[in-house]
């Protein structure tokens, strides 16, 4: 059987105030999305399952549909506040959508294979989609799971401070535990993050998780689970959101399995500020250059 890709894409639309006007980074106006998707293709995806809002659907088909038409499967899913709340009433000032882990809720009745989860505007690399597709057609079953590991020096940003969900990860190369680290940034040579008036140092090779994750399609049953314990624990609060960070540190510490961490050497790169655009397309450009892809991804 083989994986699908699954692409959290519910929050373009806010980001980029329509999908009309979705950025493009390529020389032929290729968005980010476009070169994960071509990667996935040629690691061996065979079908792509987009998770976006409703009332951008159109558009979104529109742009994506004539690319991807007879090169890979395509999928929509909606992320709806109504979605597997199981009659749980949404406050009514809630009107942001419930976080990552709830929008891989959502594609419960799409997704029937392992699958690989990413996020729409976060470059990864043909590396880390090749290490996906091996992990998925190998040792993925209902206790192994996966996540990408990059390299927090290749993930950084140079136009300010980033955050992070830095892995800790045993000697089987299993996750431990995700630790979100806000404000990272180089410093005279050393990779440092704040929290609160202390400073603390990072090591340069430390695995980081930048949302890239691989799963047993059993998966959905344990997120349904878990996002009705959240409802119940934090659903008045507003500015709760349930993240896939959230399922994985419950997965691991409920000991229903282990989450390999998978390293790549790849570098990562994405929009973390509006300055990073001018690198992102230089270092498309680079990667361009060196023949990694060619000048237009759909010609």
């Amino acid at each position: 059987m083989q994986p699908t890709l699954l692409i959290l894409a519910a929050g373009m639309a806010s980001r980029y105030g329509s999908m009309k006007q979705i950025q493009g980074f390529g020389p032929s106006g290729e968005t980010i999305m476009d070169y994960s998707i071509y990667d996935a293709i040629r690691a061996g995806f065979t079908k792509v399952v987009f998770i976006i809002r409703k009332d951008f659907a159109e558009d979104f088909k529109n742009i994506f549909e004539p690319k991807l038409k007879g090169r890979i499967a395509t999928d929509y899913v909606y992320q709806d506040l109504h979605s597997f709340t199981g009659g749980y009433t949404v406050p009514a000032e809630r009107t942001k959508p419930w976080g990552t882990a709830h929008a891989v809720l959502c594609a419960k009745d799409a997704v029937r294979e392992p699958f690989a989860v990413i996020n729409a505007d976060d470059f990864y690399g043909r590396d880390a989609f090749e290490k996906a597709y091996s992990f998925l057609t190998g040792p993925v079953d209902p206790r192994t799971y996966c996540i990408i590991g990059y390299e927090l020096a290749k993930t950084l940003s140079d136009n300010g401070t980033v955050s992070r969900g830095v892995c800790q990860v045993d000697g089987q190369d299993n996750l431990v535990s995700i630790a979100e680290r806000t404000k990272i940034y180089e410093e005279g040579g050393k990779i440092t993050y704040e929290e609160g008036e202390k400073k603390f140092e990072v090591p340069f090779d430390s695995k980081v998780s930048m949302n890239f994750w691989g799963f047993d399609p059993s998966v959905f049953t344990y997120v349904e689970k878990i996002f009705g314990e959240f409802l119940r624990e934090q659903g008045t609060n507003p500015k709760a959101e349930f993240f896939i960070p959230i399922i994985g540190d419950k997965f691991i510490k409920e000991g229903k399995g282990n989450i390999k961490v998978i390293p790549t050497g790849a570098k990562w790169f994405g929009v973390t500020y509006k300055e990073d655009a001018p690198d992102v397309q230089a270092s498309l450009n680079g990667l361009i250059d060196k023949g990694e892809y060619p000048k237009s991804l759909w010609k």
